[in-house]
């Protein structure tokens, strides 16, 4: 009975999480509270995750990470490398290589948040086109990832996994034996094949310009409109360059689809849809007033007192199942949302009432307290630069940082300290020398993630405590033994990065683990190169946007499709598949 609970609870999880119902994190959560609630498992055995080595150092890795995002080191470095690049594929190896070095110990998610408006502005200021960098800035940072111990929270929690199966765990360099022929096989594709298959997408400041995307905006009738009571047509509402008028809100009566002979009545809501230059063109006629719900307008940008910015809503954001105006939005950031669009799909309503996605585009318009406003909230990504960047004081703490951590790393390397161990001791060193305010720590910590690898952490306890896993173990061995080794871990590794693909990666790591650990066990292979080829499998998300949050930061501002991901991300996949089983197969069995 435990077990039919447990698959059940799971596949409905798995449902919620691909079809964002909630936040991952609560999702999960609430998964391993109905399996406490049903007594599947007692309290004791859910919350196992939650003192999980593997998840502590992450959160003590994102405290770290932090001194590094407000140093600006990767940018000066990035930048530097940029500007003496000449062709496209030299451009790409001056990203690329360095981006991956960098990933394979710092979060690489800050990092392709840091560079995505860099790596734009120097692709717009030599007339190329930003998508044919977005993608593999983000796939060199997957690839990075999969270098060390600490490259990717995945990593430390199938490390943390092994540790609680009272296996020995990962060494630092343990992963470097796929890591490196995956990273290197990878970036080669990436900057002689790669991004010829990618699309030549125009900047997003000229899209916005151009309307090569559908935003959505708000605009209101007032008194004082000379066309009041006369038709769309007769108000000159039609026909307007790269500008639809798609909706008419008036009270609780919504019209749509608005016709020509539509007659205009005052405090009509009008939605239009098209381009953002469009809509500062009509805010000039008189009687039509764009709403933000803010006091901030369009003309504040130009007088200086405010800017256009743009965010992409995060996997982790608290706007999720909440509306724009429910969230407080301009209070919350100093920010009005301008237009909203959402790739493969128009938005409708408004403004107000959109309920944010994971993966959406926001054009705001940003007050002064804005800038400080986002440093304390993980709830968007923000992939236009704010204000100018003064890095200096940052940076020589940031020099500081990077070789107390170097220091550290190197005890961990030859098993001195556990990783663990060193980054308490990194911590606490930063924050005696003042390199770190307990504030900084605080708001660096990115809780949300932490509670869901913990609850997936729990998860996966339970599917070992009610031998769910050794079931489907046996069934696999069952199925694909007269197929021989390879087949399982051929099977192992796609059912594990489908997953990934799916919902997320650490979730799909916590599922695939006690599956692949119990096959291991039964078919006496090493456990620890199955864990290998999760970890990787569970890293290597190139189908799609949203296996991996480093290709959600992209999609947006690349205006990418899903089949941008396909095209490029298919023939990775399979170099990295074919790379990773072949060295688990001769070197850990």
């Amino acid at each position: 009975m435990d077990m039919i609970l447990v698959i059940i609870g799971i596949i409905l999880m798995l449902v919620g999480l691909f079809f964002e119902i909630a936040r991952p994190d609560l999702l999960v959560f609430f998964t391993l509270f109905f399996f406490m609630l049903t007594g599947v498992v007692t309290t004791s055995e859910a919350l196992v995750g939650f003192s999980n080595e593997g998840m502590l150092t992450i959160g003590l890795l994102f405290i770290i990470a932090g001194v590094f995002e407000r140093s600006g080191l990767v940018e000066r470095l990035v930048s530097s490398l940029l500007k003496d690049a000449s062709t496209r594929e030299s451009a790409l190896f001056r990203l690329l290589v360095p981006i991956s070095a960098f990933s394979a110990f710092l979060n690489n998610t800050p990092i392709v948040v840091t560079l995505t408006p860099i790596v734009r502005k120097w692709a717009s200021d030599h007339d190329i086109s930003p998508s044919k960098f977005l993608i593999p800035i983000s796939y060199a940072s997957i690839l990075g990832g999969t270098i060390t111990l600490m490259g990717t929270s995945t990593n430390l929690v199938v490390h943390g996994l092994l540790l609680d199966f009272g296996e020995s765990g990962f060494s630092f360099f343990t992963l470097a034996w796929i890591g490196l022929p995956i990273t290197i096989l990878g970036l080669l594709y990436m900057i002689f094949i790669g991004h010829h298959l990618l699309p030549n997408h125009k900047s997003l400041i000229e899209k916005v310009r151009e309307n090569t995307k559908d935003y959505l905006s708000e605009m209101v009738v007032t008194e004082e409109f000379p066309y009041i009571g006369q038709s769309i047509e007769e108000a000159q509402l039609r026909n307007l360059k790269g500008l639809y008028l798609i909706e008419i809100i008036r009270g609780k009566e919504r019209i749509s689809p608005v016709t020509s002979k539509t007659i205009v009545q005052g405090g009509d809501r009008l939605i239009f849809s098209g381009m953002i230059s469009t809509i500062a063109d009509l805010q000039k006629r008189k009687g039509l007033q764009l709403d933000t719900g803010t006091d901030l307008t369009l003309d504040d940008i130009k007088n200086g007192s405010s800017q256009l910015v743009e965010i992409v809503v995060s996997h982790q954001s608290s706007l999720l199942g909440r509306t724009i105006k429910a969230s407080r939005f301009r209070e919350r950031y100093d920010a009005a949302v301008l237009a909203v669009h959402r790739n493969d799909e128009k938005v409708q309503g408004k403004i107000g009432e959109i309920i944010p996605k994971s993966g959406d585009l926001m054009l705001l318009i940003a007050g002064s307290d804005f800038k400080q406003n986002i440093e304390e909230r993980r709830d968007f990504y923000l992939t236009s630069p704010v204000g100018d960047a003064k890095f200096q004081e940052s940076e020589n703490k940031g020099w500081v940082a990077l070789i107390v951590m170097l220091f550290m790393i190197g005890l961990v390397t030859f098993n001195i300290l556990s990783i663990f161990k060193a980054m308490v001791i990194t911590t606490g060193l930063l924050l005696a020398l003042k390199i770190l305010t307990p504030h900084q720590a605080k708001t660096s910590t990115q809780f949300q993630v932490l509670l869901l690898i913990a609850s997936a952490l729990g998860i996966g306890n339970v599917i070992i405590q009610t031998g769910t896993g050794e079931w489907l173990a046996n069934g696999l061995m069952g199925l694909l033994a007269p197929y021989g080794i390879i087949a399982i871990l051929i099977t192992l590794y796609l059912l594990t990065n489908l997953f990934t693909e799916l919902i997320t990666n650490n979730a799909a790591a916590v599922i695939m683990f006690p599956i692949g650990y119990e096959v291991a066990t039964q078919s006496n292979m090493d456990p620890l190169g199955m864990a290998v080829l999760v970890a990787v499998a569970a890293s290597a998300s190139f189908l799609s946007p949203i296996g991996y949050q480093t290709n959600l930061i992209v999609y947006g501002p690349g205006g990418y499709a899903f089949k941008d991901y396909l095209k490029t991300g298919l023939p990775l996949t399979l170099i990295v598949m074919v790379t990773t089983i072949s060295i688990v197969f001769f070197k850990f069995i």
